[in-house]
C-alpha cells in the first residue's frame, strides 16, 4: 500500500534529549573506521539523532524498515557538533511521489541544541518498496 500523500509538510514531535560526550564520539568514529582526537564529531555524527527521528516517522506512519532502503543522505551545518551538546531532531517529510510501485519519501531533519539554535539540517531520500 503507497504511503499517504497528506504526509508531505507535516512534522513530527522532536526526538529525546541525546547528549553528546566524548565517550560516544570516540565510538562513533571508531565504528565509521576513523580516529577521534577530541575537538568537533565527524561530519557525519548527527545521524545519530536524525536516525532516532526517522525510527518514530516510520512507527507513527507504520512503515516496516525492512521495506525501507536509504537513497540520499546530506548534512548543512550552522556550526560543528562538539562534547557537551544535548540535541534533538525534529522530522518533516518534504516530498512523496511513487514510481514503479515504490515510494520516494523526501525527509529533512533539523537537528537542534539545548537552547533551540539550529546546529545542522539533514536531508534523507527514502525508496520504500512496494509489495512484491
Amino acid at each position: 500500500m503507497p504511503v499517504d500523500q497528506e504526509l508531505v509538510g507535516r512534522t513530527f514531535p522532536p526526538t529525546r534529549p541525546y547528549e553528546v560526550t566524548e565517550e560516544k564520539v570516540r565510538d562513533f568514529t571508531e565504528a565509521t573506521a576513523g580516529e577521534y582526537a577530541g575537538g568537533a564529531a565527524p561530519p557525519t555524527y548527527p545521524i545519530v539523532v536524525a536516525f532516532d527521528a526517522m525510527n518514530a516517522f516510520l512507527e507513527a506512519v507504520q512503515v516496516d524498515l525492512f521495506r525501507i532502503v536509504h537513497g540520499d543522505q546530506k548534512f548543512a551545518y550552522e556550526r560543528p557538533v562538539v562534547p557537551g551538546d544535548v540535541l534533538t531532531a525534529t522530522l518533516t517529510v518534504t516530498s512523496l511521489r511513487q514510481i514503479a510501485g515504490n515510494d520516494i519519501i523526501g525527509t529533512t531533519s533539523a537537528i537542534t541544541d539545548g537552547s533551540g539554535a539550529l546546529v545542522c539540517t539533514t536531508s534523507a531520500t527514502l525508496v520504500h518498496r512496494g509489495a512484491a
